[in-house]
């Protein structure tokens, strides 16, 4: 089990507002989606692509990841937005509108196409797809397969409700089976779920509600947009003393029970078994990928060293 790539706060940056593009490097969210879609009206297109591909070619000295996203792929202007960006070597690409697998593997196809032509490691380029959509919740399990270079789905919740013709209470309560559809996929398939945004950035109370929310359904992150939700967000979704307190305990005790020749074990009159053992784990990686704990984990912590 290796140390995840942090991929909690995704903040969006319209690719036509230079002031938000030079701001880029100060803003501690961990990747930065730098926006040819929604963001950009159509007259102004152009000028995004290169204002972005500019300040992507500038910003050497990288503290988080650069994905951009594209304009869907049943619009003109995809392929302007991939030929114009990946010569400035972006992390990866955020494709929206992702419907069904084959949308992933056709992005897969035209990436490569890039890379033979720029002279890079294939599989250099990642994608992230965004399903916003019925159909592209019905088909998400499939999607979260369709390529080596998906790293996460992303849900939009926004689209997704257009879709069903329904409004978005704040609540979320009618976004739970679509969050938990997305979430299994991913974990499925071994890749990261990202939340939707929170659209209206005055609410704080009801954006630290939402991010306390998806924690408990297991999302490893959030779609942004709004850099003043980024420190709320890393609160929220970091791990707490007394969780890394309790992680610490369940790996010390798994460890002498297994000096003692056995795989179970009770700690404070709970059992103590394999996947508590994961979690914990899990937990006290994610705490040391953030400096909260300096201890080294080991995954045969798990099943004993024995396991493959």
């Amino acid at each position: 089990m290796s140390r995840p790539q942090l991929r909690r706060s995704m903040l969006y940056v319209p690719g036509n507002m230079p002031s938000m593009l030079q701001n880029i490097p100060a803003f501690p969210c961990d990747v930065c989606i730098i926006d040819l879609e929604d963001a950009v009206p159509r007259s102004e297109k152009d000028a995004a692509r290169l204002l972005s591909r500019r300040f992507i070619e500038s910003y050497t000295q990288r503290n988080k990841e650069i994905y951009v996203r594209i304009n869907a792929l049943d619009t003109p202007y995809y392929r302007d937005d991939l030929a114009q960006i990946l010569p400035a070597m972006p992390d990866g690409v955020r494709l929206p509108k992702c419907e069904q697998p084959s949308f992933v593997q056709r992005l897969d196809d035209l990436l490569t196409e890039h890379e033979e032509y720029l002279g890079c490691e294939i599989g250099r380029f990642k994608i992230i797809a965004s399903v916003e959509s019925a159909q592209g919740i019905l088909n998400a399990n499939e999607t979260a397969r369709a390529s080596d270079r998906l790293v996460a789905l992303g849900f939009s919740a926004e689209d997704y409700t257009a879709n069903l013709q329904v409004d978005r209470p704040k609540t979320g309560d009618h976004l739970l089976v679509p969050r938990q559809l997305l979430l299994m996929a991913c974990r499925a398939a071994g890749i990261q779920a990202i939340d939707t945004v929170w659209a209206d950035a005055t609410d704080q109370d009801g954006f630290r509600h939402e991010c306390e929310h998806i924690k408990v359904l297991g999302f490893d992150g959030k779609s942004l947009i709004n850099p003043r939700q980024i420190d709320i967000l890393h609160e929220v979704l970091a791990p707490k003393p007394e969780e890394i307190d309790y992680a610490l305990q369940v790996v010390d005790a798994i460890q002498r029970a297994r000096e003692q020749g056995t795989g179970v074990v009770s700690l404070g009159g709970k059992m103590i078994d394999a996947p508590v053992v994961a979690r914990a784990v899990r937990m006290l990686l994610a705490a040391k990928s953030l400096g909260l704990v300096d201890t080294d984990i080991d995954e045969s912590v798990i099943y004993g060293a024995e396991s493959p």
